[in-house]
């Protein structure tokens, strides 16, 4: 059978399975780290879903030992990365009712409800009811305490789902007060499964949902939610707080605010080939045009809460001109980060001491929801040897929008 292209650009395939042989990069080839399992090499595309598996057999294997033998935290760390390894090996797989994907996306599932009996804190799936009797999959991460607090919606990224955060070995967002229910929105995880497609405003109004499920939770501070929303889930965060204006605050990061700008034309081809099975199309004309419609530009006046605007001043996903037009049609008390030399994900920072964003925006977040003071019309350019974006940081970007930055 002689396979038909499903994009003009999947001719380049041979050039993504050179960057992963030599780099072990699958995408975003700015970042030097390894997008592969400690101790793995995959020489082309076709070895990830097997080596993400082998890596999540394991840690499954050290999991179940250390929880048969009493050793819950031990089981919960290794339970945390089996689940990452699974949703990685099922991830590449871009096709509906594929049995190898199914497959995984069971083994997911089998992992997290394993980490929930070993986990320090309370776990709970929650199934929102959404169009014809299917639901938007989340995971609830309550307080160890389950008191009355504040609540995040994690809104994950194009190449993520609700298991990527928070981890349970660390849960940064319970550090700070949180509760957390992270959504597998239309095109995400469980979403795919069940044939939930990222089109139109579908996301927006999965979250819509989303948020009325958190209103009838006695744990949750009605007044006090928030979205914080990763990548493509930038997007879809900034899509969201225009649409439902009960947030009480949006954090929006690793920028890629407009998709109809790079990341389907200029960047890897497979990001295309993933969004396009997340929307459940296949012809890519018809996707084209979709796409275009896929930008947060005249609906940025309608958000009202406080909002947090992320970004590396090199991003390829969203360039910086870009990043400063969202910012100036905003209308709500705003900020926005501009982290000095950083690309798009934004982990392991060297602006942050080798920490991720997550900590620095959870922190923005706490002075919002608590009800502490937080910045409006204030751009930081946090540098690489500076003292973070709380720090003397303030500044004018050299272009306006729609003026090339470098």
């Amino acid at each position: 059978m002689i396979r038909k292209l499903r994009t003009e650009r999947d001719n380049q395939q041979w050039m993504l399975d050179l960057a992963l042989n030599m780099r072990g990069r699958v995408q975003n080839f700015e970042r030097d780290y390894l997008e592969v399992p400690q101790g793995k090499r995959a020489h082309n595309y076709q070895m990830l879903p097997k080596v993400w598996r082998e890596s999540a057999e394991f840690h499954e294997t050290l999991g179940k030992k250390a929880q048969r033998e009493g050793f819950d935290a031990t089981a919960t760390e290794h339970y945390d990365h089996a689940i990452e390894a699974y949703r990685m090996a099922q991830h590449p797989i871009f096709f509906d009712d594929n049995p190898v994907k199914i497959y995984l996306c069971n083994k997911l599932k089998e992992m997290v409800d394993r980490r929930s009996e070993t986990a320090s804190y309370p776990i709970e799936r929650v199934e929102v009811p959404f169009d014809d009797g299917k639901t938007i999959s989340c995971l609830l991460h309550l307080l160890p305490d389950r008191r009355k607090a504040p609540c995040i919606i994690y809104v994950p990224g194009m190449d993520q789902s609700k298991e990527v955060f928070p981890h349970a070995r660390h849960n940064v967002a319970a550090d700070r007060g949180f509760h957390v229910l992270a959504m597998d929105g239309p095109g995400q995880g469980n979403s795919n499964i069940q044939k939930i497609r990222a089109v139109g405003d579908n996301y927006e109004r999965a979250g819509a949902a989303v948020m009325d499920y958190l209103l009838g939770r006695e744990e949750v501070e009605p007044t006090k939610i928030g979205i914080y929303g990763i990548s493509m889930g930038s997007f879809w965060s900034l899509r969201l707080a225009s649409y439902d204006h009960r947030a009480a605050a949006v954090a929006s990061a690793v920028a890629c605010f407009n998709p109809n700008n790079t990341i389907f034309t200029q960047s890897s081809p497979r990001f295309k080939q993933v969004f396009m099975y997340m929307a459940g199309m296949e012809d890519e004309d018809a996707f084209d045009e979709m796409a275009r419609n896929m930008t947060v530009k005249g609906y940025m006046d309608k958000v009202q809460c406080p909002t947090l605007l992320v970004t590396g001043e090199f991003d390829p996903l969203c360039p910086l001109e870009d990043a400063i037009e969202v910012y100036e049609d905003l209308t709500c008390k705003k900020e926005m980060w501009v982290f000095e030399n950083q690309f798009h994900p934004l982990v392991s920072l060297s602006n942050l001491g080798g920490v991720d964003n997550h900590q620095y925006i959870l922190d923005w977040l706490h002075r919002a929801l608590i009800g502490e003071t937080v910045s409006d019309d204030r751009i930081a350019y946090v540098k690489e040897n500076g003292d973070g974006p709380f720090g003397e940081c303030e500044w004018t970007p050299p272009v306006r929008p729609g003026e090339v930055y470098f």
